[in-house]
């Protein structure tokens, strides 16, 4: 704390020097130097189709659309996997994923055999609408992107369930929503 040193310094720091005659030590010029004034965020909107199984309190996912803005695009691939992979992570989270403890505060789901995660055929296809809207903030005008796509699945899913199940009168308030909790939801308000 209260210290600082150049990252030129460092990496020339790193750098080893050649101790045998005639061979110069590699140099390393800093040219240019870059202060981000503060962190630059992604912007997007989900939206989730699902199908609900009143009887099971099953839940199917139809389709699911997300619009983005992480600024400039450099890699589409890679941007796209980075979003659906975050998408799959929130579905997990919105329907499977959950600890549980029994009365004595042991953990029931230590491992995969009993903590539920989505499977590739728990996904629909993943609509990807990427918006560029550049950062003024940087050089490269890139925006953040990862968190995008796991924080809003729970949300855009449970209120796609709870307007499935708009006629009864269920509210959708906790996640993950889950066939038992589907099925209490029902029989409660009915």
């Amino acid at each position: 704390p209260g210290s600082a040193v150049d990252l030129a310094r460092v990496v020339q720091a790193s750098i080893p020097t050649f101790a045998r005659p005639g061979v110069a030590s590699p140099d390393f010029e800093a040219t240019a130097y870059h202060h981000v004034p503060t962190v630059t965020y992604a912007s997007a909107v989900h939206v989730a189709q699902v199908e609900v199984d009143v009887g099971t309190g099953g839940v199917k996912l139809l389709r699911y659309v997300v619009a983005h803005d992480c600024g400039r695009v450099i890699n589409p691939p890679i941007v796209e996997g980075q979003v659906h992979g975050g998408v799959a992570q929130g579905v997990g989270g919105a329907l499977f994923e959950e600890m549980v403890y029994d009365a004595s505060g042991q953990l029931l789901t230590g491992s995969l055999m009993d903590y539920a995660v989505p499977k590739a055929d728990d996904l629909p296809p993943i609509e990807t609408i990427h918006l560029e809207f550049p950062s003024p903030r940087n050089p490269l005008g890139v925006k953040g992107l990862g968190e995008g796509g796991a924080i809003s699945p729970p949300a855009a899913i449970a209120n796609a369930i709870e307007d499935a199940l708009a006629p009864f009168g269920v509210r959708v308030t906790e996640t993950p929503v889950t066939p038992a909790r589907i099925v209490a939801l029902l029989r409660k308000h009915s």
